[in-house]
């Protein structure tokens, strides 16, 4: 029995000398694994760690202020004639004959009441000065016969043929009718007047522009009452539209009160639209209002604009420079932009910047013009309002993550 319990020697583990177990060499390859995975992750972070940069807005050459700007201020662009059209009566709209955008001239119709009374009226007011007029047509009958009655009794008194008390009768009558012929002819004076009264009320009914503009709002339609002043309930309209004179197009600035005392009428400025900063409008100063904003601490400056085209509309924000001298007529600015000098570095043996695109930095070949003061000029390769990375670092390359500093 204890034979056939005994082990084979074939079929027995080896305990010798032979080498380590094999749960040993397992648990090195994972320990290699592992090291493998945290080289290679930390490889990948170290390489696309965000690089802390300085950046800048690169700007259009020719946007800066001139040299001998004195100081700047922003305001908005209005106008001097402006109104919001209506009629002198309340009458209900038959026609709208403006719309937004429309150029209209002086005395043009903008837009129709209903008539129908007014014209009724006027009507019988014309009537009535036919009816004064025939009236004193048959008055003036009266005292031509009048007249001729009392040439006869003069005669016939003077040849004793009638009484004296005739001639008497006759001279009266010549004076009832002459009196009766002033009444009739003050009569037609008075229906004239209630015709032409009656004219301006049927004028009424039709809105016309008061001066040559552009209509910047249309406020009523066709249906609605309008009358020239508020009714309750929100269901009358005030007016039928507003129109702007462009050719009174200004500038009204708010001027730091502390740098109000370099600010004098006439000097000169230079006006640029937010919506247009590469137009430049001269302009000057108009006066300065004689009166402060207590929470602003700042004064209002009116500022005529010497040039004026379809680009300027009113409530455009716009930035003036105040200039100690009026500036010099100028060639045309060089197109390109402006980069600070130490946003250049050398790539790839040629100018180069780094631009900040969604928090990554591209790098980008540029070629340089002539400098513009302390600028260079980029010709190609950037466009104006791109942000460019200031001093890039050395380890800065195409596709770093970047993180701005404060």
């Amino acid at each position: 029995m204890l034979k056939e319990l005994r082990i084979d020697g074939a079929h027995r583990e080896d305990h010798g000398g032979g080498g380590p177990p094999k749960w040993v060499w397992g648990l090195g390859a994972a320990l290699a694994v592992l090291a493998l995975a945290g080289g290679a992750a930390w490889w990948y972070w170290a390489g696309n760690k965000p690089v802390p940069v300085q950046t800048a807005t690169v700007r259009a050459n020719g946007q800066g202020a001139s040299a001998d700007t004195v100081l700047q201020a922003t305001g908005y662009v209005t106008a001097r004639r402006m109104a919001t059209v209506s009629a002198q009566m309340t009458g209900t709209l038959t026609e709208v004959l403006i719309d937004e955008g429309f150029k209209v001239k002086k005395g043009q119709v903008l837009a129709r009441l209903d008539d129908t009374g007014l014209k009724a009226g006027l009507a019988a007011a014309e009537a009535q000065i036919r009816t004064a007029e025939a009236n004193l047509g048959q008055v003036r009958a009266q005292l031509a016969q009048a007249q001729a009655d009392e040439r006869r009794q003069v005669e016939l008194n003077a040849s004793g043929m009638t009484t004296r008390q005739s001639r008497e009768q006759a001279a009266t009558a010549v004076k009832t009718v002459s009196a009766q012929l002033e009444a009739s002819q003050r009569q037609v004076e008075a229906a004239q007047a209630q015709a032409r009264q009656a004219k301006v009320n049927f004028d009424y009914a039709t809105v016309r522009a008061p001066f040559d503009g552009v209509v910047t709002a249309r406020a009523a339609q066709v249906g609605e009452i309008i009358s020239p002043l508020s009714a309750g309930g929100g269901f009358t309209r005030t007016g039928v539209g507003t129109i702007v004179d462009m050719d009174s197009l200004e500038v009204n600035v708010d001027v730091n009160e502390a740098y109000i005392a370099q600010v004098k009428p006439d000097m000169p400025c230079e006006a640029v639209l937010d919506a247009y900063p590469d137009w430049k409008i001269p302009a000057h100063v108009v006066a300065v209002i004689p009166s402060a904003d207590r929470g602003k601490a700042t004064v209002k400056v009116r500022v005529a604009l010497e040039k004026k085209d379809e680009r300027l509309v009113p409530d455009m924000g716009v930035r003036v420079s105040f200039l100690a001298a009026k500036p010099r007529t100028e060639a045309k600015p060089v197109p390109g932009v402006l980069l600070p000098p130490e946003a250049l570095v050398q790539r790839d043996g040629g100018d180069a910047v780094f631009v900040a695109q969604d928090d990554r930095a591209e790098q980008r070949a540029v070629k340089l013009g002539a400098d513009v003061g302390k600028f260079k000029l980029v010709t190609s390769g950037l466009k104006a309002g791109e942000t460019v990375v200031l001093s890039p670092p050395t380890e800065l390359k195409q596709g770093s993550n970047i993180v701005k500093k404060d």
